[in-house]
């Protein structure tokens, strides 16, 4: 009751969970249409690590274990035409997503779809945003009404539980991309002086991050300080009862905000876009009411009614088991592993193959120095030229692109492996053989450049240290980058 007497009705979320599965059923869209151009030159029969002999190796290794440990729709098949269906069949159902047609088989199914080429993928598909997709994904199916076209109209109450249980992976996805900054150790967080390198040393600049990247020191270091006022601090807003609604509200516009600053001065492929769904379903149908057609909302507020516990009951088992699982994860996240006791270890070790119960913590360690390398072709072995990936910085006058929402894996893949030469051999071996063979999989994942005209005899791979220039080296030269040679990686010849 209010003061005068009048009764607060609670907050509803019929209109909070339509917006947000149609938000993820578009993100899903965006990640498979992303995904599919990529696909047969990065794990195809022809393409740098071909699936199908990953899972061969792994059934040798593992035997019947495999199966388990790899958990994938390609073990039936890993073939070009395969994981190109597994694609095409995501786009198809993520359509139907948005739609809101049968969406608890329809998130199902892009579920297993999207974990089957995420083990295919191997670590062209191992970033933070695609396991943070998994398990949005995973929770949607136990978010989504039940029946095969529900209506605002006629569709039940969100299951509290589950409802939460999405709000804490919006609290633990933010709160653990600050907190483990500073448990980490690193000087560069822990003194504020991070952003001072962030800039010019993430994946994939954009040209706003030359910009950032010259702004003063002291600019740099008040960045990083509300960025992890909003990290650790503000993501407890997410835990608000329902009924405060301000301060919900208030948190959702603070990290948004932060996602939308880190989108514009970087490529993170469909990363921002996703956070951003997960962080409007903080809101109620109240709150979202003031962005919305009214015609919408009308539709929303007919009727309210909470389904029958016999209906309710299983999914909020499945919420209290995920709940408990996901805070043996922040937990991890955020101690020493020599802490951790053998059967917290092993239980999370049980559910990792699905790869949809996660801890998070981009960019715990800041890397304070940009090693870039460029592939050198040649067909003569005296006279080479460089050949320019599509995103990924190269030319020292060429301008840093936008290209989020799409996810270019290779690109993103060669800058860690620059970071660790040694570690990312094997498939830069492959690299270097798929474009003396001039296989059309791989090198359609590059621009034409000198391989127009049909494949080199000889390619090797050139390293150097790339930094940002200046604004009166940018206006002398007109170059965004200046580097210096640290000399060569690898190279390789046709027979």
């Amino acid at each position: 009751m209010t003061a005068t007497g009048q009764t607060l009705e609670a907050p509803r979320f019929q209109l909070s969970r339509w917006l947000f599965l149609r938000l993820l059923g578009a993100v899903y869209l965006l990640a498979f249409a992303s995904l599919i151009p990529q696909l047969t030159g990065l794990v195809g029969a022809d393409g740098l690590l071909p699936a199908a002999d990953y899972l061969d190796r792994a059934r040798d290794f593992f035997g019947a274990r495999a199966y388990y440990q790899f958990p994938t729709l390609a073990w039936i098949a890993a073939g070009d035409a395969a994981l190109l269906l597994f694609g095409w069949g995501g786009m198809a159902l993520a359509v139907l997503a948005i739609a809101g047609v049968a969406p608890i088989p329809t998130f199902t199914l892009l579920w297993a779809l999207y974990l089957s080429l995420t083990v295919a993928g191997q670590e062209f598909l191992s970033f933070q945003w695609d396991i943070l997709l998994l398990e949005a994904g995973l929770l949607a199916c136990l978010y989504a009404p039940a029946g095969w076209r529900p209506r605002l109209t006629a569709a039940a109450e969100p299951v509290a539980a589950v409802r939460w249980l999405l709000w804490g992976l919006a609290f633990k996805l933010t709160f653990l991309s600050g907190v483990t900054k500073l448990v980490s150790g690193d000087p560069t967080w822990s003194g504020l002086t991070a952003l001072t390198f962030h800039y010019q040393t993430q994946p994939l600049p954009v040209w706003t991050s030359w910009y950032a990247h010259n702004l003063p020191a002291w600019l740099h270091m008040g960045s990083a300080g509300v960025m992890f006022l909003i990290e650790i601090v503000v993501p407890f807003g997410a835990l608000a009862p329902a009924r405060f609604r301000r301060v919900r509200l208030t948190a959702c516009a603070l990290m948004c905000l932060l996602q939308i600053g880190i989108a514009a001065t970087g490529n993170y492929g469909f990363f921002g876009l996703l956070t951003l769904t997960l962080y409007l379903a903080l809101l109620d149908d109240a709150a979202l009411g003031r962005f919305l057609p009214g015609a919408l909302i009308d539709r929303a507020n007919l009727t309210r009614y909470e389904a029958p516990w016999r209906r309710r009951g299983g999914r909020t088992g499945l919420s209290a088991a995920i709940a408990c699982l996901s805070l043996v994860t922040i937990w991890h996240e955020v101690t020493p592993r020599e802490s951790h006791p053998a059967w917290s270890s092993s239980l999370m070790r049980a559910v990792d193959p699905l790869r949809s119960i996660n801890g998070y913590g981009l960019f715990r360690y800041m890397t304070t120095q940009r090693p870039e390398i460029v592939l050198e072709v040649s067909r003569d072995g005296t006279v080479w030229r460089e050949h320019e990936f599509r995103w990924k910085p190269g030319a020292l006058d060429t301008r840093p692109r936008f290209v989020q929402p799409h996810m270019p894996r290779l690109d993103w893949q060669m800058w860690f492996a620059a970071l660790d030469p040694a570690g990312s051999e094997h498939w830069l071996q492959a690299l270097m053989d798929k474009l003396l063979a001039g296989s059309p999989a791989v090198t359609g994942l590059l621009d034409a450049g000198p391989l127009a005209s049909g494949p080199p005899r000889h390619v090797r791979l050139a390293y150097y240290r790339y930094d940002f220039t200046t604004p009166a080296e940018g206006r002398e030269t007109g170059n965004w980058w200046r580097r210096r040679s640290l000399g060569y990686l690898m190279e390789s010849s046709a027979p």
